[in-house]
């Protein structure tokens, strides 16, 4: 069945205001994805896929959770079942999925990218399979190609600190124009008492090239690899803060439950939180000496599933929006950077939108003359990149902040054909400000609102990243 009036110029669009304001300011801006998951080395090698259950399937955990609570056996999820027959399972989960966002981006994806306009389903699958195939197979067809066609200028993929990175240097020596850059996610050198914690400590050792006996040592190493990432471009790190917690520390203090983490040990939530405290506070005060932008990524509850886990790892759709108090210790934590004038630039976001006006005014709390939007509410993320989800976070920055410094969308995902998902936003956003001018909320006034679309959907995140892009002349 070919669709129609679904996904059309018209989609989420519900006025001649929003069309005209789509249309005429958002639709044709550039992409700055400044949190995703993607490989460098598959943009530097330019990964092309054979097939569609490639590029579509593997790996995408969103697409995977909707096959398993519709009745799909897991040997067609993440097994070894033909790719074939994973795409019919896909196919027969879709329809069933009407109103989940994937359900949209599904058939976005399929036009956009394949010039595909029919409803994806088990009896047009063998049809779809075959067009979709033939076009990946094309020699134009590679991931740069993909990231080219969505009109992306800046990505900023998620890197351990022991990254040599060298697939970031070899694309910026590339003829690739689409600037690339890595982002500081330190997140193993946090969690003392997970797995892995000691021999993530000696790989930090080969990348340092010094031996780390102590907490200082330790310090010293996160201080090198920050310089590392900054004389390679970045200009972003990253924290995953499941729980946010806060325990003021001493120096001797945190490098006491330090040496009892590296000698196998585990240590108590108390020490643990005195730990993350000291050393978050010290990483924020390098990125701030660098300039860079901090983002706090709250509220996961991962990998409740450990029957799964053991089975299948992590990041496989087993995770939740996690419920915990964050107020006090979010503040806290920011407060003790920003008392020695050194808190960056920083985005805080929250799996659970129960904390949207927490965060929201909690920004507002630590806001700084001169940097406008220093302090961002940011995206709504993960569970929450749906059409209410977006709504919600876009109004209550409205209702408590300043929406017109909003740095916008970012994809926060490990598939090359998830840029539609801007699309999607910016149709909301253009959608939501044509109602507040319908309402009589806000002028007609295309001078008003046109700086303002584009600076959400492009601008903004240029500026407040400090990336010199091919269409902003930024000085990085």
């Amino acid at each position: 069945m070919i669709l129609k009036n679904f996904v059309d110029e018209t989609f989420l669009l519900n006025s001649e205001t929003a069309e005209r304001l789509y249309n005429n300011y958002a639709k044709d801006m550039p992409i700055i994805d400044y949190h995703c998951h993607l490989s460098p080395k598959e943009i530097f090698e330019n990964k092309s896929y054979k097939t569609i259950t490639d590029i579509w399937l593997d790996g995408d955990h969103y697409k995977w959770r909707l096959m398993r609570a519709n009745g799909i056996d897991e040997e067609l999820i993440t097994g070894d079942a033909d790719p074939y027959d994973k795409f019919l399972a896909w196919a027969k989960t879709v329809p069933k999925s009407i109103g989940n966002p994937v359900y949209t981006w599904t058939h976005l994806e399929l036009q956009r990218y394949f010039n595909v306009y029919n409803a994806l389903n088990e009896e047009s699958a063998p049809e779809i399979w075959e067009r979709v195939n033939e076009q990946l197979n094309q020699k134009d067809f590679g991931v740069q190609d993909l990231i080219k066609a969505s009109n992306v200028e800046v990505i900023c993929t998620t890197d351990d600190p022991v990254d040599d990175l060298r697939y970031h240097k070899q694309l910026k020596e590339s003829d690739f124009e689409t600037v690339v850059l890595p982002s500081f996610r330190p997140d193993k050198g946090l969690e003392l008492n997970r797995d892995g914690f000691q021999e993530w400590l000696s790989q930090l050792e080969e990348a340092s090239q010094f031996s780390i006996d102590t907490y200082e040592d330790f310090l010293a190493a996160l201080d090198g690899r920050v310089r590392y990432f900054h004389e390679v471009g970045g200009r972003v790190s990253d924290h995953a803060l499941d729980e946010v917690v806060y325990e003021d520390a001493k120096l001797g203090e945190a490098a006491e439950i330090f040496i009892k983490a590296k000698n196998g040990e585990k240590v108590s939530h108390t020490e643990e939180a005195k730990y993350k405290s000291f050393t978050l506070t010290y990483l924020g005060k390098l990125y701030s000496e660098h300039g860079w932008v901090m983002q706090y990524h709250i509220s996961a509850q991962r990998n409740n599933n450990s029957r799964m886990f053991e089975r299948l790892g992590p990041d496989t759709g087993f995770d939740s929006m996690n419920d915990g108090q964050i107020a006090k210790p979010l503040c806290q934590l920011l407060d003790s950077l920003d008392k020695q004038s050194a808190l960056p630039k920083t985005v805080l976001y929250s799996l659970n939108p129960k904390d949207n006006p927490v965060l929201a005014t909690i920004a507002g709390s630590f806001q700084e003359g001169g940097v406008p939007g220093k302090m961002q509410f940011g995206t709504a993320w993960w569970f929450n990149d749906t059409k209410e989800g977006m709504l919600s976070q876009m109004k209550t920055l409205a209702d408590m902040g300043v929406l017109s410094q909003f740095i916008g969308m970012l994809t926060d995902s490990r598939s090359f054909l998830s840029y539609t998902r801007h699309e999607y936003f910016r149709r909301i956003l253009c959608d939501l400000l044509a109602t507040w001018v319908e309402n009589g909320e806000v002028p007609n006034d295309d001078e008003l609102l046109e700086p303002i679309i584009k600076d959400i959907s492009y601008r903004n995140a240029a500026n407040y990243i400090g990336i010199k892009t091919p269409t902003q002349s930024l000085e990085v």
